[in-house]
């Protein structure tokens, strides 16, 4: 009985383990852990994250990854390169004391002495300062439009009434400048509609194309009119690029339409703003050539020169090339150097602008 009953209690009671397999129970399993080393001279694998990086490839293997697309962009570089690259050794007449005809190799070499005439010009100030006027006047007042157009085309339902409302405010781009002047003079000229109404009701008619203190709004009217619903395109490929969960998710948190677009749509738009402005920026001393020429006489070289346009009167009509060529050269500069300080400012402010880093 006794050998029965303590063969049933050493059963029942649980076997004690042994020292070694406790200890090896109670310790927990340590990993061993390894510092990076550290190359004493700094090299790679010397920063975080430079186990990523990889060896850049070769120009060969490049092209070779490349190819297809290199053939497809070649006949647009051609192109660019033979209109747009190569009349640039033209420039070289802005030093010399031009005359077409005996050539660029044979006409005598005069240094900066262009340079110095254009800077003494009064006439050329006047078209720098009529440059500068229109475009920071445009850039205030048409900048913003296609923006503010795209929005709201953005924010109709119907897709009917979208796209008839796009071809309406599409159409007057392709209208050449002499066409919109015409249109203009028609409704605002001496004769034209308004005053012929103004006339019927007994009031003073309003010289409006004439005028040169008006001249400023009147030449932004007409661009606007042209070319503000063909600015839209681009701020509608980038609203379509938004995700629409970021206006729902806006919207389950309160934010009404002005808050929606305030924190959704302009932070969307930001870079293509940012990069748009830029060009503009770049371009801010090319004001249409046509519409200047168009109306120059109506309002006189006061109001209307520009330094396109002073360029032209100077070189083509007075044949005074290497002139010409000094001023168009001193305003390719200063428009390069727009360029590379906007874009310079865009990347403080983190956009990746024209170029990246």
């Amino acid at each position: 009985m006794s050998t029965g009953t303590e063969s049933r209690a050493a059963a029942l009671t649980p076997a004690r383990p042994d020292v070694g397999t406790s200890s090896r129970l109670a310790a927990p399993a340590t990993r061993p852990t390894s510092t990076p080393s550290t190359p004493p001279d700094g090299g790679p694998g010397s920063g975080p994250g430079d186990a990523t990086l990889r060896p850049r490839a070769s120009l060969k293997v490049r092209f070779n990854r490349d190819r297809s697309l290199v053939f497809m962009a070649l006949p647009a570089v051609i192109l660019l390169g033979v209109f747009a690259y190569l009349p640039m050794l033209g420039n070289v007449v802005a030093f010399q004391d031009y005359s077409p005809f005996v050539g660029i190799p044979d006409s005598p070499w005069v240094g900066m002495e262009n340079f110095s005439r254009v800077m003494a010009d009064p006439e050329f100030w006047l078209a720098v300062k009529n440059t500068l006027v229109i475009t920071a006047f445009q850039l205030v007042f048409f900048f913003p439009i296609p923006i503010a157009l795209a929005m709201l085309l953005n924010s109709l339902v119907n897709p009917r009434l979208r796209a008839a409302i796009q071809a309406v405010v599409y159409l007057p781009h392709f209208f050449s400048w002499v066409l919109v002047v015409s249109v203009f003079q028609q409704i605002f000229g001496g004769a034209g509609l308004l005053n012929q109404s103004l006339r019927a009701n007994g009031w003073q008619a309003m010289d409006v194309m004439t005028n040169p203190d008006t001249f400023l709004f009147l030449i932004t009217s007409q661009a606007i009119w042209k070319d503000a619903g063909w600015g839209i395109i681009v701020f509608l490929a980038a609203l379509s690029a938004i995700d629409p969960a970021q206006y729902e998710a806006a919207a389950v948190d309160g934010a009404n339409r002005w808050k929606r677009m305030w924190h959704v749509t302009l932070p969307g738009l930001r870079s293509v703003i940012v990069l748009l402005l830029i060009l503009r920026l770049g371009d801010s001393l090319t004001v249409g050539f046509e519409q200047m020429i168009l109306q120059r006489d109506a309002v006189g070289a006061d109001a209307s020169e520009v330094l396109d346009t002073f360029v032209y009167y100077t070189g083509v009509q007075n044949g005074d090339w290497s002139y010409a060529a000094a001023a168009g050269l001193i305003k390719g500069l200063v428009s390069l150097a727009l360029i590379l300080a906007a874009n310079k400012v865009a990347h403080i402010f983190g956009e990746s602008g024209v170029y990246s880093k």
